[in-house]
């Protein structure tokens, strides 16, 4: 039970921590990204959703429509169940008559075409201005036996084609010829924004059903209700060849001779006749082949009886083309948006992530082309919305991301920047190797500091006071750590532990090392100066420099590491730093150390043996404000003993000035005094 307990715990402390982790990435990018973001992914889904109601979208989505019909558009032999009667520029030529074209010659023809047997003729020509030749025509409509649907448009619906008056006239003469089988059709043709005649138009109030439906509403197996309020694409076809046009055009006025009526039987009989104009300036329409070009004629535009012929004949056809679902529509937006959310959030190589978006785009394009043959209405599904939802998602999630980075980023340069100079955690940063978990072998400058006496103030003290005064103390030393490039090993109670050469080594490493320690000696001084009021005597800050091998890097397993330097030359650099008190001196360099600094501050303090080192260690202190010839004397009292001339030595130091003699020198003196020539101090 206890072990079904744990496991339980366990699978909650999965998601758990899912929750936390999100919670953490979302207080890292703030309340204010975390809006734009948001807002920026709702737009994405937006403009995949209804680019097609979004101004360039739209456009580019019309234009890759035109595509796909062009591109799948049925190729078809002659069809035997439509016919067009066109006017043509010769015939006004011959008739003399070009606005309102000519009604004897339509009238003769009507005659014909009743004649000949037609299945139904559809006028479109508007009668809206009376002519002298009325009589004749009315006559004639009068009479048909076939089936005539006259054009029929109104002011409200089409105010560029007819106006008020004209509608009142176009209404007058329609009721004059009315009979069983005589009546309006409308004639409206919609395009979308660029002109371009795509889908079926509305049926507004006050309209009769537009041309296809009125000519087959009564015939039986050719009609199809489901195209009563239809405004789907327009199933536009494509001859099979350039000798075999989609629709037979015959010129009005060889229909209207009897001669020549005869010869064109076979073309009218049992048809829908559609009459009509075919101008090259007049009701010429754009079609998606105006953009991508008849695949086989090469002819773009369209003129609108034949517009109409092609609705006619998807209804002969039964053609209702199935529509995508919204909701599916709605679902595939979500899907692109996702996409570019997963493919932001991926970590993968480039040349992988560019082949991941590379597909996507591929089946975004692709999808509406593979609906498209198969027969889906693909009007309304997006393809360039799914992109360009896409890209926003990304870029919203990406730029997301960089955020966030850049917060972890400024988190992990400011922890490491805690511990190392700023252009130090740079560089890591940048090359993250440089931290791996092991150990080489460098050549360092190593320091340590000590505070003189804080063990005996920790007793003297509350514990709160020490633990202000000892942040405060470890605060400016630190700070003068990093502000001479140094790295920050560790603090070990008040003691300061410090390199220079690890990670990065630079020329100067030697020169900013022990400009630091006489640094982090005057800092201390002035950390003494600035003890509140009641905390007892603060002693001096104490500093050891010595330069040799150490290894250095990160030890302390995955869990829990520690950048840090091993060896001789740290642990030199802690005796240099305790040799200062029996010395009297602040700070302590080795020779070693010294040489490679480049500076002229020093002044030797002698031979030492240090405790755990058998080779003695020749030692300087930096004293930068006192003058060459002053820090000269020492150097000239050491020479005399090493070379056991002690009347020397004694002059040496009766002539010393009283400036020169301080604690350190003093205590030098003394040292000398208690050995002989060339022998180095031993610290007890």
């Amino acid at each position: 039970m206890a072990e079904q307990g744990a496991s339980r715990n366990s699978e909650r402390e999965v998601p758990d921590g899912r929750i936390e982790r999100f919670r953490r990435l979302l207080r890292q990018l703030g309340a204010q990204r975390v809006a734009v973001a948001a807002v920026l992914l709702v737009v994405a889904l937006f403009a995949a959703g209804v680019s097609w109601k979004i101004p360039l979208l739209h456009d580019a989505e019309d234009g890759l429509y035109d595509v796909r019909a062009s591109l799948f558009a049925p190729a078809t032999d002659t069809d035997k169940r439509v016919a067009l009667v066109v006017y043509t520029a010769d015939t006004n030529r011959k008739t003399g008559k070009i606005s309102p074209v000519d009604r004897t010659i339509l009238a003769k023809a009507l005659e014909q075409i009743d004649k000949l047997g037609a299945k139904g003729v559809g006028i479109d020509i508007l009668f809206d201005s009376p002519q002298a030749d009325d009589v004749l025509l009315q006559a004639t409509l009068k009479a048909m036996k076939t089936p005539v649907f006259l054009a029929f448009a109104n002011n409200k619906t089409n105010p560029d084609a007819i106006t008020f008056e004209q509608e009142q006239d176009l209404r007058k003469y329609i009721d004059t010829v009315r009979t069983p089988v005589v009546g309006p059709m409308s004639i409206l043709l919609e395009t979308d924004a660029d002109a371009v005649a795509r889908r079926w138009p509305h049926q507004y109030d006050g309209l009769p059903p537009v041309l296809a439906m009125s000519m087959t509403a009564k015939q039986g197996a050719d009609a199809d209700h489901r195209f009563d309020h239809y405004l789907g694409p327009i199933r536009f076809r494509v001859p099979t060849a350039k000798d075999r046009p989609v629709f037979d055009k015959l010129p009005i006025d060889l229909l209207a001779d009897p001669d020549s009526a005869g010869l064109m039987a076979d073309t009218i009989k049992g048809r829908y006749i559609l009459i009509g104009g075919d101008f090259s300036d007049f009701d010429q329409f754009d079609t998606p082949f105006t953009r991508t070009g008849n695949p086989v004629t090469g002819e773009r535009r369209m003129i609108g009886v034949e517009v109409h012929a092609n609705m006619l004949a998807q209804v002969l056809d039964h053609k209702l083309p199935p529509a995508i679902p919204a909701a599916v529509l709605w679902l595939a937006a979500a899907l692109a948006v996702l996409l570019g959310v997963a493919t932001a959030s991926a970590k993968m190589r480039t040349a992988l992530l560019a082949l991941g978006v590379i597909v996507q785009f591929a089946a975004f394009l692709a999808v509406p082309f593979l609906l498209q043959r198969a027969g889906f209405n693909t009007l309304g599904v997006p393809s360039v919305g799914w992109v360009v939802g896409w890209l926003i998602a990304f870029t919203a999630v990406s730029s997301a991301l960089r955020a966030i980075n850049a917060a972890q980023r400024e988190f992990a340069q400011g922890a490491l920047g805690k511990y190392l100079p700023r252009s130090v955690a740079s560089e890591i940063m940048k090359n993250p190797e440089r931290l791996m978990l092991h150990g080489e072998k460098r050549e360092i400058f190593a320091m340590f500091s000590d505070l003189e006496g804080f063990t005996k103030l920790t007793h003297a003290v509350e514990p709160e006071m020490i633990a202000r005064l000892l942040n405060d103390y470890l605060d400016r030393l630190s700070a003068v750590v990093l502000q001479y490039g140094g790295t920050l090993d560790k603090f070990v109670g008040d003691a300061v532990v410090a390199f220079w050469g690890a990670p990065i080594a630079y020329p100067d490493d030697g020169e900013r090392a022990v400009k630091a320690a006489y640094a982090m000696y005057l800092a201390g001084e002035e950390f003494r100066k600035a003890a509140p009021a009641g905390v007892p005597k603060i002693g001096r800050t104490r500093v050891g420099v010595h330069y040799g091998e150490a290894i250095v890097g990160n030890f302390g397993g995955e869990g829990r590491i520690q950048y840090t330097a091993l060896g001789d030359a740290m642990n030199t650099a802690a005796r240099l730093e305790g040799a200062n008190k029996p010395l009297d001196t602040k700070v302590l360099v080795s020779r070693e150390a010294m040489e490679r600094t480049g500076l002229d501050w020093f002044r030797p303090m002698g031979r030492i043996n240090l405790r755990g080192r058998a080779t003695p260690v020749e030692v300087f202190e930096p004293v930068p404000d006192m003058s060459d010839a002053e820090k000269a004397i020492s150097a000239a009292i050491i020479s005399a003993h090493d070379e056991g001339n002690s009347a020397l030595v004694q002059t040496l130091t009766d002539t010393m000035p009283e400036s020169v003699k301080d604690d350190a020198i003093i205590n030098l003196l003394q040292r000398l005094q208690q050995t002989h020539k060339g022998e180095s101090y031993v610290l007890g």
